[in-house]
């Protein structure tokens, strides 16, 4: 794939109209696309391996399946914007919103290789092997230092926290199955990942158990 330069040459940013379509047909076609996040500290690039849609109103384990709430409002707006929450007391999940606006559509971004800023995203955290750097949705908004502060971000456009083109999976290495870890739905394959790749993350099946209430779903 094309590295991106020091002054940000050399890949595209996606347009809004890739994300105004529906969840199903987005999900898979952001594997191989770049997330870029830009701090003080420097860019951390991920190019994507794992993702997983999560179809609005119309999926019992999206967070928008009982309507709009403060926490998911950004699942509702404009196609395009990262949807960040907080889940078990404890880390942050990263969602870019599809579909027109209304829909609550959103693709969970599950894992990823890190192209650019290794070093930094080494650091926070902790030395993990490259491999395991963005290997889970947790891991990946660590490497990248995405937090709840970027919930409603334009990823289409240049700033903190945006997607670029990268390059297309070609279609023989696009692998779907069940999602990994939600409570309903779950045997829908709505997960996407790109075959032979080290940074995908292991499927865990859904184990019933408590867990507290506006919790459930997106990884």
């Amino acid at each position: 794939m094309t590295e991106r330069t020091e002054d940000g040459a050399g890949r595209t940013p996606l347009d809004r109209s890739f994300f105004d379509r529906p969840v199903l047909e987005v999900a898979p076609d952001l594997l191989g696309r770049v997330l870029s996040r830009t701090t003080p500290e420097g860019t951390v690039s991920v190019r994507l391996t794992e993702v997983e849609a999560y179809a609005g109103e119309l999926d019992p384990a999206s967070h928008s399946y009982r309507g709009r709430t403060a926490r998911n409002a950004v699942m509702f707006g404009e196609p395009g914007h990262a949807y960040v929450y907080f889940t078990y007391g404890m880390h942050f999940c990263v969602n870019l919103v599809c579909g027109p606006e209304g829909t609550a559509s959103a693709v969970l971004l599950r894992a990823g290789e890190i192209v650019e800023g290794t070093e930094l995203a080494r650091t926070r955290r902790n030395g993990s092997p490259d491999r395991d750097l963005a290997r889970g949705p947790a891991r990946l908004c660590q490497a990248l230092g995405v937090d709840r502060a970027l919930n409603g971000a334009d990823v289409c456009v240049p700033g903190e926290l945006a997607i670029e083109d990268g390059a297309p999976v070609p279609a023989g290495l696009v692998r779907s199955g069940p999602r990994t870890g939600v409570t309903s739905a779950h045997d829908a394959p709505w997960r996407f990942w790109v075959e032979g790749e080290p940074s995908v993350s292991p499927y865990r099946r859904h184990t019933p158990r408590r867990r507290p209430a506006g919790r459930r779903g997106q990884g």
